[in-house]
């Protein structure tokens, strides 16, 4: 989570209606407005606890104790680090550890298991909002084209945001083994082609920075759901939501 405090619930609601007048204020220029899906508009947490409760299968005979924790895991109860999610369920064996690290790595980064993706709170109602008011939608994911673009299309087609439409955009990784951030920083001037960014939204702190340095006339916001060890100070002009809800 980030050190910094989140924005309350009115400041939160002030915001993303400002973010929705700014777009409405930029119709001529074309506004554009940055979504990341994993851990922003999408909530992942009930992917992982399928891949925890695929895992329990086959772990049911070897490690019954192990398979009775990962079987009954909650979504909602689930953190951003798999480690962490792992020992609290009571895997701890190093040995252990690593098989179920290997087994999630398997799986979450696949078309298949995509389908238990659900929209973070207020997300799909905002996205709606934000394409309704005259934004053309970028969600700039770190996802890759090769093994998640048919399963994307899909969930969020499922899920109601807008897809498939004109004035939408899935930008997705060519390959797996690009690193997210280096892709969104190569891919910066890219995303403006055709029109003014006037907001971005994502988990990352660095990927918020990398935003705002690119884009200094936008709004810049960071989801307050969880993201990568280490990560930079936040630039103080970005704000931190708890979510989309207004």
């Amino acid at each position: 989570m980030s050190s910094r405090l989140c924005l309350n619930p009115r400041q939160q609601a002030d915001e993303l209606n400002r973010v929705l007048y700014r777009i409405r204020a930029a119709a001529q220029r074309a506004p554009r407005v940055l979504f990341d899906l994993d851990g922003t508009l999408i909530d992942n947490r009930p992917r992982t606890a399928a891949i925890f409760t695929r895992l329990a299968e086959r772990w049911a005979s070897s490690y019954p104790e192990l398979a009775a924790g990962l079987g009954n895991a909650a979504p909602g109860a689930l953190v951003f680090s798999v480690r962490e999610n792992l020992a609290r369920m009571g895997v701890s064996d190093p040995e252990r550890v690593l098989e179920a690290l290997e087994f999630w790595k398997d799986h979450f980064f696949f078309d298949e298991l995509l389908v238990h993706d659900v929209p973070a709170p207020g997300a799909l109602e905002f996205a709606r909002q934000t394409y309704q008011a005259g934004a053309t939608l970028v969600y700039f994911t770190g996802r890759d084209l090769p093994n998640m673009a048919l399963g994307t299309l899909r969930s969020l087609r499922d899920a109601g945001f807008p897809i498939g439409v004109p004035g939408v955009e899935l930008v997705l990784k060519p390959d797996a083994d690009t690193h997210d951030f280096e892709y969104k920083k190569a891919m910066m001037r890219e995303v403006e082609r055709g029109g003014e960014v006037v907001a971005g939204f994502d988990n990352e702190p660095m990927n918020c920075n990398l935003f705002k340095r690119s884009f200094p006339r936008a709004d810049v916001y960071l989801l307050d759901t969880g993201h990568l060890p280490n990560a930079p100070e936040l630039d103080p002009e970005i704000r931190v939501l708890g979510s989309f809800v207004t």
